[in-house]
C-alpha cells in the first residue's frame, strides 16, 4: 500500500479509496516533476532560425479600419517574446473550428495578464473583417487579431496542410540583437501517432477540467459550442 503523503481525508472516504488515491497522488507528483523538467528543457532551447521575412499581416486599427502590421511591430517595448496561435478559419465561409474557438475563449479572459509578460496574437488565413466578426461574436475584445490571408506565414510555420487545409499551430518567437528568431513550435501536432496530438493542452483549460472527472474527455474531441 502506498503510504499517506499528507494528513487529509475527505468525509466518508474508505480505506480502499484512500489507497487508490495515494497511488494516484504519487503518479501526480511524478507527472508534475516531469512537466517541470520538460518546461526547463523548453526554456533552455537555443534560438531557432531567423524569420525568412518580416511578415505583413492585415489587421484593424483602433477605428476599425483595415491596415498592415509587420511581425516585428508585434513586439512591445521591453517584451522580447511573442506567442502566435494559428486559428483555423476557412475564408468566406461559416466553417469555424470549434476546438480553436474553445482555446481562444479561454485565453481571451487572461489576455491582459499574458501581455504583462509577453506579446500575444492570433492569426487566421481568412480576411481580417471575417475574423473580426467572429471575435466580436465571441467577445474577444482584448485579443490581437491578425490575418495571414495575404502572406506566407501559414506555409512557413506549418499552419497549413498539403491540401491547403488550415492547421491549429502554436509558435513562439523571440527578438534578439540580430533579428527575430523562431523559438518553439507545438510539434506534437506533426507526430504520426494514433491519439489526438494534444499539442496545446497546457493552454486549453477545458480538457484539463474534463480529465479530472470520471467521464474524462470522451471520444468526441470537439466541444459542444454553438456558433
Amino acid at each position: 500500500m502506498t503510504k499517506n503523503l499528507h494528513d487529509k481525508t475527505y468525509p466518508g472516504e474508505t480505506a480502499d479509496y484512500r489507497a487508490a488515491r495515494n497511488q494516484l497522488l504519487q503518479a501526480e507528483l511524478e507527472l508534475d516533476a516531469r512537466v517541470q523538467k520538460v518546461a526547463e528543457m523548453r526554456r533552455s532551447l537555443p534560438d531557432g532560425g531567423l524569420i525568412p521575412e518580416d511578415y505583413a499581416f492585415d489587421t484593424l486599427d483602433g477605428a476599425g479600419q483595415e491596415t498592415k502590421v509587420h511581425l516585428s511591430d508585434l513586439f512591445a517595448t521591453g517584451k522580447d517574446t511573442l506567442f502566435l496561435y494559428s486559428f483555423m478559419l476557412a475564408p468566406d465561409t461559416q466553417n469555424v473550428c470549434p476546438a480553436c474557438t474553445s482555446i481562444i475563449d479561454g485565453l481571451s479572459g487572461i489576455t491582459q495578464h499574458l501581455r504583462d509578460r509577453l506579446n500575444f496574437a492570433i492569426v487566421a488565413k481568412a480576411p481580417i473583417n471575417q475574423f473580426d466578426a467572429l471575435a466580436r461574436s465571441r467577445n474577444w475584445g482584448d485579443v490581437k487579431l491578425l490575418s495571414s490571408f495575404n502572406n506566407d506565414y501559414n506555409d512557413d510555420y506549418f499552419a497549413v496542410g498539403a491540401s491547403g487545409n488550415q492547421i491549429p499551430a502554436a509558435n513562439i518567437f523571440v527578438k534578439r540583437a540580430d533579428g527575430i528568431h523562431h523559438f518553439w513550435g507545438a510539434e506534437l501536432l506533426y507526430v504520426d501517432r494514433p491519439t489526438h496530438p494534444r499539442h496545446v493542452d497546457q493552454i486549453w483549460p477545458m480538457w484539463n477540467v474534463f480529465d479530472m472527472t470520471p467521464e474524462g474527455r470522451g471520444t468526441d474531441w470537439f466541444p459542444k459550442i454553438s456558433y
